[in-house]
């Protein structure tokens, strides 16, 4: 009796905990708005960490980004300069679509990113080729961006693999930050 009445219960809470999750939507009616468009042209500078599934920082960042537009197509140079020595380079081709929504594609990036803007958070859904000691493993990203102020944007990402995160990324944008250029250290 007791094995049949726990199963209502385990679906019942569930479906509780999924609907407690975040929409896009839940951002509709915000006063300010993040145009990825707007805010992604020109130079900006970001820091960011990578956290694995345990919360343990793995990585520390800094990204250069310069983006340019025509009409609605843009791209969007990032350079990436990790704290270990590593360098490395993604080239967003991003088209602006009707509705707030946007689609990508980059060199690391398995198909078509897709996005949508609604007040002031921009969520992004897509698959990236991330190497892994000497492999390379497909893991699927649902990052979030959020307006601060005309300046500044805060960004959480995380990394699943069959459902499951096995990692965060947390990011700070800034486009009027004084240093131009990324140092970190060790």
């Amino acid at each position: 009796m007791i094995k049949y009445l726990s199963m209502p219960i385990i679906i019942g809470l569930t479906f509780l905990i999924s609907s407690c999750t975040a929409q896009l939507s839940d951002y509709k009616a915000t006063s300010q708005s993040l145009d990825i468009k707007q805010y992604f042209t020109g130079k900006s500078i970001a820091w960011g960490m990578v956290q694995d599934y345990s919360n343990k920082v793995t990585r520390r960042f800094c990204v250069e980004l310069d983006g340019q537009w025509q009409n609605n197509e843009g791209i969007l140079k990032e350079v990436f300069y990790f704290a270990d020595g590593e360098i490395s380079y993604r080239n967003w081709q991003l088209t602006k679509l009707e509705q707030g929504f946007y689609q990508g594609r980059a060199e690391d990036v398995v198909g078509v990113a897709r996005g949508q803007q609604v007040g002031l958070a921009f969520q992004w859904q897509y698959n990236l080729n991330v190497p892994v000691d000497n492999d390379v493993i497909e893991l699927s990203l649902d990052d979030w961006m959020y307006k601060i102020d005309e300046h500044r944007v805060f960004n959480r990402t995380k990394m699943k693999k069959f459902g499951v995160t096995v990692a965060e990324i947390t990011l700070f944008f800034d486009k009027q930050a004084a240093v131009k250029r990324c140092e970190l250290s060790n």
